[in-house]
C-alpha cells in the first residue's frame, strides 16, 4: 500500500514528461503561460466526453486569459488519438498509462462504488500559473459548470 502525494495550492507544480495526441509534453515548457492540467477517468465515457466537450467549446476563452488546456488520463495514445478525433479536441491528451504522474499530483485514490472499493482516477484539474505555481486546485470535479470555474481561477 502506499501512500498518495496531494499537491497543494501555492506549491510549484511537480514537472514531467509524457506522451500526447500532439508529440511529446513536459510541463515546464510551458513556462510563461498559464496551464490547465486536467485528470480523467476514461476516453469515451459520458461524464469524460462532456467535460472534454466543455473545454472544446472554450478554448477560445481559455487562450484569451493565456493559458493552455492538457487533459491527462491512464488511457493509450491510441485511444487518446481516437477520442481527440471522434469529438474534435483542440487540446493536447496526455498517456500516463504507469500513473506515475497521477501519483505525483494525488489523483489516484482510492474509490467507492456500489458498495465495492477500487482504485481509479479522482478528476481533478489544476490550474497553474506563468512561473509553475497551482493557483487553484479543484478535486472531485463535478462536470456541470466546471469550465465555468477554471476561467475564474484563470483571471485569479
Amino acid at each position: 500500500m502506499f501512500m498518495e502525494a496531494e499537491v497543494k495550492e501555492g506549491e510549484k507544480a511537480p514537472d514531467f514528461e509524457l506522451p500526447s495526441t500532439n508529440g511529446s509534453v513536459r510541463l515546464s515548457d510551458f513556462r510563461g503561460k498559464k496551464v490547465v492540467l486536467y485528470f480523467y477517468p476514461k476516453d469515451d465515457t459520458p461524464g469524460c466526453t462532456a467535460e472534454a466537450c466543455s473545454f472544446r467549446d472554450n478554448i477560445e476563452r481559455v487562450k484569451k486569459l493565456g493559458a493552455v488546456v492538457l487533459g491527462i488520463s491512464r488511457d493509450s495514445l491510441k485511444s487518446h488519438e481516437n477520442f481527440a478525433k471522434k469529438y474534435g479536441l483542440n487540446f493536447p491528451l496526455l498517456s500516463d498509462e504507469d500513473l506515475k504522474v497521477h501519483r505525483l499530483y494525488g489523483t489516484w485514490k482510492k474509490k467507492k462504488m456500489y458498495g465495492k472499493e477500487y482504485w481509479g482516477t479522482e478528476r481533478s484539474t489544476f490550474v497553474i500559473d506563468e512561473d509553475g505555481r497551482i493557483i487553484k486546485a479543484f478535486r472531485g470535479v463535478k462536470v456541470d459548470g466546471h469550465v465555468d470555474q477554471v476561467i475564474e481561477a484563470l483571471r485569479g
